[in-house]
């Protein structure tokens, strides 16, 4: 009788494997990273293999990351990488409320802002997060488990796929608060979406829904997370009852207004998150890539990997440069909006900001201090 692989393994195994991670303790503040078992597609758990998660845990700034989250961020995905038992990884946030919305802007405005030899050290380490991610040897699964903004998006994007729960919005914040979208987003979004699309979601920021951004190519799939009544539903605040619009254009996924919106926001109001199929649908994905050569997938992502790859290495130091730089003018002045100015107005006045320019006014202090949003003013 044949021996089992495991048998085979046994006998032929090395008496010491030799480790390939760089350190031990993965574990940083804002992040946790567990080893969850492996499931077939069918729900039945594997004994001996696991998904890496990955988690930004910081649901009090919606999972913004912190310099020491990133830190954390790149071990993780090399020690998932050279994890011999792990499978996949799963790349999400803690809650419902957030996946990520991008970089900390607490911390950007009150250590980054103004410092550019600082900021430019900060963004190595933001480069190499997305390079590990890109690199990994394992599949990632970007689990989004609510608003994917700005620096979110473009690490998200950077992962393989990206499952969303239908309530989540999805975009990217540059333009209107002081940066430009190119920690990735600039390079993904072509390849992923096409050019029109890419400079209307790089430079409107307008922010899309999960059905609008799976309509467009950007997500492997949606599932509901609002339960009413016991019953999932759909978005109730986006159309996903019909295709075309008065003017014949695919409305599915656009925003609701007048009337249909009142009653979408009372039936959200009504209903409770509820993330499990999200689970659900993510384990089915990580098990279907359990049932592959794993030396054979690999190659097949890295070959995969290689638009995406190829834009963002052509990239990122020159962005690298210009948005350290950008951190004595437009980015010291929008991050800092946001961090001191009112909830309901943390963009500035960009019409005053335009004339001041227009006139020849330089990027002093006062100019800055000029553009911040008061409370009452």
């Amino acid at each position: 009788m044949a021996e089992t692989p495991l048998a085979v393994a046994a006998r032929t195994k090395p008496a010491t494997l030799a480790p390939h991670t760089l350190v031990e303790d993965v574990s940083f503040p804002g992040l946790r990273v567990e080893k969850r078992p492996a499931r077939l597609p069918d729900g039945t758990m594997v004994e001996g293999l696991y998904n890496t998660w990955i988690i930004l845990d910081n649901p009090g700034q919606l999972n913004s990351y912190t310099t020491a989250m990133v830190k954390g961020v790149i071990l993780a995905f090399r020690a998932a990488s050279a994890a011999r038992d792990v499978v996949a990884v799963v790349f999400t946030g803690s809650g419902d409320r957030a996946f990520c919305t991008g970089g900390n802007t607490k911390e950007y405005a009150e250590y980054y802002a103004g410092n550019p030899q600082e900021y430019r050290q900060y963004m190595r380490l933001f480069n190499d997060m997305v390079s590990a991610i890109l690199g990994c040897d394992k599949p990632v699964v970007c689990r989004i488990n609510g608003m994917r903004i700005g620096g979110g998006q473009e690490i998200g994007m950077a992962c393989d796929f990206s499952i969303a729960q239908d309530l989540a919005r999805l975009g990217q914040a540059g333009p209107k608060h002081g940066s430009a979208a190119i920690g990735g987003a600039t390079d993904f979004l072509p390849l992923m979406i096409g050019m029109e699309r890419a400079l209307e979601s790089g430079t409107l920021c307008e922010h899309w829904s999960a059905h609008k951004a799976y309509r467009f190519g950007m997500l492997h799939d949606i599932v509901p997370a609002l339960k009413v009544d016991g019953k999932f539903v759909p978005n109730p605040l986006v159309i996903t009852d019909r295709l075309l619009d008065e003017w014949g254009r695919f409305a599915l996924g656009e925003p609701k207004t007048g009337a249909a919106l009142d009653e979408g926001k009372r039936m959200l109001a009504r209903g409770t998150v509820d993330l499990s199929l999200l689970d659900e649908k993510v384990e089915t994905l990580c098990g279907k890539l359990l049932l592959t050569f794993p030396e054979c997938l690999t190659k097949s992502l890295e070959e995969l990997r290689k638009p995406k790859i190829e834009a963002w290495n052509a990239n990122k130091e020159d962005s690298r440069a210009w948005l350290a730089l950008n951190m004595l003018a437009e980015a010291r002045t929008g991050f800092r909006a946001f961090n001191e100015g009112p909830r309901e107005r943390r963009e500035i006045d960009f019409v005053a900001l335009r004339l001041a320019l227009a006139q020849g006014a330089p990027w002093s202090e006062d100019l800055v201090e000029s553009l911040i949003p008061r409370a009452g003013a």
